[in-house]
């Protein structure tokens, strides 16, 4: 038989690897195992801080040059906040400006007595206490040396006016133990601060705080002598920077009597000195009745 010309042909299949995936997903999968923690970090804190804790952290974190209410008229800020809707013309100044039917109105609503003018007084007292905090946070930020200190003062705006609170934290405080004079840091950023509160018409209220002593813990200077020292030297650095003695209504020392977490008095938080701007009423125009 004869054989046949036909090439054979032999067919090899190769297979092919797989190509490489890359890492990108190890990044998505660190970015979500982050999140997650932070998110139960987040769910941690708010459930074991309480209402008034809250309201501090927010107030220490919220933008110093941005006035909460819609404006900044009649306060520290002199009226540089806008108001949502844009510039608006007040009544008493139409008025004064002879615009038609705003008399009329006025006697209508009763807009311009005595009594109207007297409630919206607490508004304005709320704004400016706002305005006053923000201005004071502007000062601390605008102070770059102090930024370490600064995370152991906190600002927060409270129905008495503005607290300003020189705490105490773990591995640092703004006093030496048992002593009723500030560490040089501390006595520095009081100073810096006065040019600030000078600026604000709010009278001011010192009181001095410490935490309970452990039991069985070595006795040491009587709490009530400390707190009220701290208090009378932090007003003695103000004033000798510059801050009127008249602006003083009160120095005192509370002792252990009111700690921020009265669940654990001995916390080094509680160790601390308010310096209250308490609110005051907007002055009226010497035109206008009271």
């Amino acid at each position: 038989m004869a054989k046949s010309d036909q090439p054979i042909i032999i067919k090899k299949v190769k297979k092919a690897a797989h190509g490489h995936h890359g890492g990108a997903w190890k990044i998505a999968y660190a970015d979500f195992v982050t999140a997650m923690m932070a998110f139960f970090l987040l769910m941690w804190l708010i459930s074991m801080t309480t209402k008034e804790q809250k309201i501090g952290l927010a107030e220490y974190f919220a933008p110093p040059n941005v006035s909460p209410s819609n404006s900044g008229a009649g306060g520290v800020m002199m009226g540089t906040a806008l108001d949502k809707s844009g510039a608006k013309s007040s009544a008493a100044r139409d008025a004064a400006m002879g615009a038609p039917g705003q008399e009329g109105a006025a006697r209508q609503t009763g807009a311009g007595s005595p009594s109207d003018r007297e409630a919206n007084r607490p508004a304005a007292g709320v704004q400016a206490n706002h305005s006053a905090a923000a201005s004071i946070r502007q000062a601390l930020q605008n102070m770059p040396e102090f930024a370490e200190i600064s995370r152991n003062i906190v600002i927060e705006v409270t129905k008495e006016g503005v607290n300003v609170s020189l705490v105490d934290q773990e591995g640092r405080s703004m006093f030496p133990e048992g002593s009723t004079q500030p560490h040089e840091r501390t006595r520095r950023v009081l100073e810096a601060l006065v040019p600030t509160l000078r600026r604000l018409p709010n009278r001011l209220a010192i009181t001095g705080h410490t935490a309970a002593s452990r039991p069985g813990a070595a006795r040491g200077v009587d709490s009530w002598s400390l707190t009220a020292g701290r208090a009378l030297a932090v007003r003695e650095i103000l004033s000798g920077a510059g801050l009127p003695n008249d602006r003083f209504i009160s120095v005192v020392g509370r002792a252990d009597t009111e700690p921020v977490f009265p669940d654990n008095p001995y916390l080094s938080p509680n160790r601390r000195l308010n310096i209250m701007l308490l609110s005051e009423a907007p002055p009226l125009p010497p035109n206008v009745p009271r």
